[in-house]
């Protein structure tokens, strides 16, 4: 009976050292640390903003046959606009981006426009415009984007009541048209979040634009003050030049911040 209990102690003494070894601490192993996988530029977005412009012209007055009347005259002005768009991203080689995107202004950059053959001038106003273009950028960091972009634009110009420069009564109008061209500019994009903005998706972007419109001839419609018949003249209203600069705020469906890659 002894040696069948000291036999006894032995096993479950054994047995015990050998659970006790395997609950040994273990050596430790560090994770691996995650990869930080930056989000993709490539996607949709909307955007609206606001800012100002600017434009610059000469105009000169012509017959019906065409003749010049008078020498070119500048005639320019400025405003404030708002602006609205969408557009699409693609990004490739890690750090380029390019896309397409359309857009519309809209607001009252006011200038002048004159009749300097019979002493007349008036207020122009360049009503609304849009575009659809290009834009290729390159990331100076993970969530700013450097782009330049250019395109097709068209414009419309308000009508116009023209008045004699020494103050006296309206003497002649002049209709709203259209004008088509063509524009280049370029901006900066970048995530609110280097602002300590934490709203993934939302961005913000200032964007300069020039904008180049084709020559256009504007119908005056005046009368004669000694026979009360109408006078065959118009306006031309040269190569307008347009330039702008908007910021706007920019949403991408797209984006949710960085993500933290699995390991």
């Amino acid at each position: 009976m002894k040696k069948f209990a000291l036999a006894l102690v032995a096993a479950t003494t054994f047995v015990g050292s050998a659970i006790a070894a395997d609950l040994a601490p273990q050596p430790y192993a560090k994770a691996p640390a995650p990869v930080v996988v930056p989000p993709s530029w490539t996607g949709f977005y909307i955007f609206g903003g606001g800012g100002g412009g600017i434009f610059d012209a000469d105009n000169h007055v012509i017959n019906a046959a065409g003749s010049v009347l008078t020498v070119d005259q500048h005639m320019g002005g400025s405003g404030w606009l708002g602006t609205v768009g969408a557009g699409y991203d693609w990004q490739f080689n890690h750090r380029w981006v390019a896309g397409v995107f359309g857009d519309g202004q809209f607001g009252g950059i006011r200038g002048s426009i004159n009749d300097n053959f019979a002493s007349l001038s008036g207020t122009e106003m360049v009503r609304d415009s849009w575009a659809a273009g290009v834009r290729a950028g390159y990331l100076i960091a993970p969530n700013v984007l450097s782009y330049v972009n250019g395109g097709y634009s068209g414009s419309q110009w308000s009508g116009s009541t023209l008045a004699s420069s020494t103050g006296g009564p309206a003497a002649a109008t002049t209709p709203s048209f259209s004008r088509n061209g063509w524009f280049v500019g370029g901006g900066v994009e970048n995530n609110l979040d280097i602002f300590g903005v934490s709203m993934p998706g939302l961005f913000m972007k200032t964007e300069y634009r020039a904008a180049y419109y084709e020559n256009n001839d504007v119908n005056l419609a005046e009368t004669s003050a000694l026979t009360g018949l109408p006078l065959p003249r118009s306006v031309n209203v040269g190569n307008s030049l347009v330039q702008t600069i908007t910021t706007s705020l920019v949403y991408r469906f797209n984006w949710n911040g960085p993500v933290v890659a699995k390991y």
